[in-house]
């Protein structure tokens, strides 16, 4: 009766719901998952129990993808936590406060550092994070504004980036066709990663926000320390000493360092794992990588030439050291529990079939051949639905894009095929941004060390009228088959809906 219906949506609707009313997520993930674990037993408490634990969290713990994810984000908040204590952290402060001097400068400084991260969401939104939070402190730029800009240099950066983990998640879903090839034509015409840009540069440009945006940058200017840098509370209580030893030996290499050695070691393990050492050649190792493995020899290599170069020298000891990995790591249980839930809560949403029920209402619309020139908008609603309510992109992708394919009988010469595959993507990306229950959402608000719900709340308005500029695009281009047309024309008309916006706003 509950599975594969409509009431397969009714878990994730319901945690999403009650985070956003009561700001509160881990009690909200948590009734989630015992609704969608009533649901699937039949409202069997036992069958229930058994369901969300055994078949849910405990199978979400083991499967190998999460634990790398976890191991990733546990030695990267270790690698962090040793770039503040050895002083990286605020000299890279004190140096951008020379070369940053204003907080257009510090917003424009983390769009262009995301954007230059576009090989994976997670180490994107760990690393922009750990970077430029001394500097947007500095500018009174508040915690909720970075977790967007972060945000919003993740996913959409991925997902028009040829050679990052997204792209070989998409081509790996292609079948019948050539899916790196259909993957590039298709990035004119994925409108929301485009005017995610749109929208980060216009309003930091125009020196404007609206909706509880605006709210937090109002009240981030307020509350300062008597030298003026921004209080914030700990999120984590990770330092259990209240004044960490921070050594006054630090210069900007002891950050720029561990950040470089990370990229390029990940760099590394990612086309281990895809087989560039056995003769693979780059683009098809990368396109073959196991990301989550990848990430996590690169970041252990990435610790261990941390540590050896701060031994080195002298600017933490041995002990100092040691002492800071276990802080690093209890700095990221906040991130863990919440993906852990979240995890919890998809397995719940796709035992009831809400894919296979989504997916099935795309190929309905698809076989009507009198809407195929508005195909294209309807996939990237219900994408962007379906990626909402389970928090995956890449679940997404899984589903929509073969039924996709096959409805166009894989024939990558028709032009509304890419239109429609970019759509997909882009309404799965879309659906991840916004979710409170996305991974990616989740590293982000880890990476600008904002609260959770804080970061949900405030990002939800922009994220919404990017996505209805995207829907107007889709329905143009759906017709006119033409990105040459259809891109300036929808960055145009991002311009003007964020211009109308803040003329209203001001003049309210």
């Amino acid at each position: 009766m509950f599975v594969n219906s409509l009431w397969a949506l009714l878990p994730p609707i319901i945690a999403i719901v009650l985070a956003l009313i009561t700001k509160e997520v881990y009690s909200s993930l948590m009734i989630g998952i015992i609704t969608g674990g009533l649901l699937y037993s039949g409202f069997n408490p036992v069958g229930a129990m058994n369901h969300i634990f055994v078949d849910g969290m405990i199978a979400q713990l083991s499967d190998l993808w999460n634990v790398g994810i976890l191991i990733f984000l546990v030695v990267l908040g270790s690698i962090v936590m040793l770039m503040n204590r050895a002083g990286g952290s605020a000299a890279f402060g004190r140096w951008a406060s020379t070369h940053v001097k204003t907080r257009l400068g510090a917003q424009l400084a983390t769009i262009a550092l995301g954007t230059l991260i576009f090989i994976d969401d997670y180490f994107n939104c760990l690393t922009v994070g750990s970077v430029m939070l001394p500097v947007t402190d500095k500018h009174k730029v508040s915690r909720e504004k970075l977790a967007y800009l972060i945000d919003a240099t993740a996913a959409p950066v991925c997902i028009i980036a040829p050679i990052s983990s997204w792209a070989a998640a998409v081509t790996g879903f292609v079948e019948g066709a050539n899916g790196l090839e259909l993957f590039i034509r298709a990035i004119p015409y994925n409108f929301y990663a485009f005017l995610t840009f749109v929208m980060m540069i216009t309003i930091a440009v125009g020196g404007f926000d609206y909706g509880k945006m605006a709210q937090a940058e109002k009240q981030c200017g307020i509350t300062t320390s008597p030298d003026g840098s921004l209080k914030h509370p700990s999120l984590t209580g990770a330092e259990d000493q209240p004044n960490p030893p921070i050594s006054q030996k630090g210069r900007v290499i002891h950050l720029v360092l561990p950040i470089f050695a990370l990229i390029i070691c990940c760099i590394i393990g990612m086309i281990y794992t895809g087989g560039f050492f056995d003769g693979e050649g780059f683009v098809t190792a990368f396109s073959n990588a196991d990301a989550s493995t990848g990430l996590v020899f690169g970041s252990m290599a990435a610790l261990l030439i941390t540590i050896l170069f701060y031994l080195a020298t002298r600017v933490l000891d041995f002990n100092e050291c040691m002492n800071a990995i276990p802080e690093g790591f209890k700095s990221m249980v906040p991130a863990i529990l919440i993906l852990t839930l979240a995890w919890t809560l998809k397995s719940m949403t796709d035992s009831l079939g809400a894919s296979e029920y989504v997916g099935g209402l795309v190929e309905q619309v698809a076989e009507n051949g009198m809407v195929m020139g508005l195909l294209p908008a309807f996939v990237f609603i219900i994408g962007a639905f379906l990626a909402f309510a389970t928090g995956t992109s890449w679940g997404t992708f899984g589903m929509l894009i073969p039924i996709v394919v096959s409805a166009f009988h894989s024939d990558i010469n028709n032009e509304l095929m890419i239109i429609a595959i970019s759509a997909c993507m882009a309404g799965a990306v879309c659906g991840d941004h916004c979710s409170p229950i996305s991974d990616t959402t989740i590293m982000a608000s880890a990476g600008g060390q904002c609260e959770h719900i804080k970061h949900v709340s405030t990002q939800l308005p922009y994220a919404i009228t990017v996505a209805a500029v995207s829907v107007f695009c889709y329905i143009l281009a759906g017709f006119v088959r033409n990105w040459l047309v259809t891109l300036p024309v929808s960055i145009a008309a991002m311009v003007v809906v964020l211009l109308a916006i803040k003329n209203f706003t001001k003049s309210k």
